[in-house]
């Protein structure tokens, strides 16, 4: 096996058994290999927000030598591709405009690193998997909480013309729960979420396992809770410039997942995806500019305006 793999594939297995603090280190290394090769051990340690002695004891819990050793078998992941792309004319043009110019930059570059990142690492074969399985399946629940709550609505907004047996949870003011109370092993539930981790969201796929109920997690790690395990995880990149993740993976991950039902469905889904389109069209769903009037329907539209308001005048209606 791949030295990477491997020690990635070890840390998985003592995450439940590590102090806070360790399960912390463990859970970035194994969601970011490369920055953790290419990093410092000051830098490692101010991303996962620990000291340096805390990496060179989570190097001797995993059994190395030095942290040194640890990092070792990741020095050869890939480089970021920010690196491959932060020379581009149109964002050194932005550079030029001071500290916000400068803050489009540092956003624009990490945006098209996370979606790069986020989708080098789907693999066919799982995407594949995650297609069929939703297809086979009798109800498809989508559940999130929070921010990722619009990542869900869109989800479903589109997914469901491609999948008619998706369904966004919870209904209303419901819990996720609840709409789980009849759901059995022959269904599917999708869970969208990202550091901080949604109590609630944690509690629905708890809850949808014990139910049986096969899980998708769309989420930022495959290390979330210690008390489950996902069927499949699709895990997206959110480091993030400023305070909050970004859901730019997340939603490039879910557009090819979108991509891939449509495919899928075949042409039942293309009829169905033009019968919604039909009916948003015969109901007036979207809006129309009205086209421009004649110079003589204008004319005419003053001059009533004029005889109305002189009429209204003299106390006399005229109709």
């Amino acid at each position: 096996m791949d030295p990477t793999l491997k020690t990635i594939s070890m840390l998985k297995g003592i995450v439940p058994d590590l102090s806070p603090r360790l399960r912390t280190v463990a859970k970035y290394i194994v969601d970011h290999p490369s920055d953790f090769g290419l990093d410092s051990i000051r830098e490692t340690a101010h991303k996962c927000r620990v000291s340096t002695y805390t990496l060179v004891r989570m190097a001797e819990r995993s059994g190395f030598a030095s942290y040194h050793e640890l990092r070792e078998p990741f020095r050869n992941a890939l480089v970021s591709s920010t690196e491959l792309i932060k020379f581009s004319e149109w964002l050194e043009s932005l550079r030029e405009n001071g500290e916000l110019g400068q803050a489009q930059v540092d956003a624009s570059v990490n945006t098209l690193a996370i979606v790069h990142r986020s989708l080098e690492s789907q693999s066919h074969e799982q995407l594949t998997r995650v297609s069929e399985m939703l297809h086979r399946a009798e109800n498809v629940y989508l559940t999130a909480f929070r921010a990722s709550y619009a990542l869900a609505y869109y989800f479903h907004y589109a997914g469901r013309m491609a999948l008619p047996s998706l369904q966004l949870i919870p209904h209303h003011m419901n819990n996720a729960i609840d709409e789980l109370n009849n759901a059995n092993d022959q269904d599917v539930m999708i869970a969208i979420t990202v550091t901080p981790y949604s109590r609630e969201t944690i509690e629905a796929c708890k809850f949808a396992l014990q139910k049986g109920l096969r899980l998708i997690m769309i989420s930022d790690s495959e290390l979330i809770s210690t008390e489950f395990t996902p069927d499949e995880s699709l895990v997206a990149s959110v480091l993030s410039t400023h305070r909050f993740g970004y859901f730019s993976g997340i939603m490039a991950i879910i557009e090819t997942l979108l991509a891939m039902l449509v495919k899928m469905g075949g042409e039942q889904a293309v009829e169905r995806i033009n019968s919604y389109e039909d009916l948003r069209n015969k109901n007036n769903a979207y809006w129309i500019a009205q086209k421009n009037i004649s110079f003589k329907a204008t004319a005419y539209l003053i001059l009533v305006n004029l005889h109305t308001l002189r009429f209204e005048k003299s106390g006399v209606r005229p109709f």
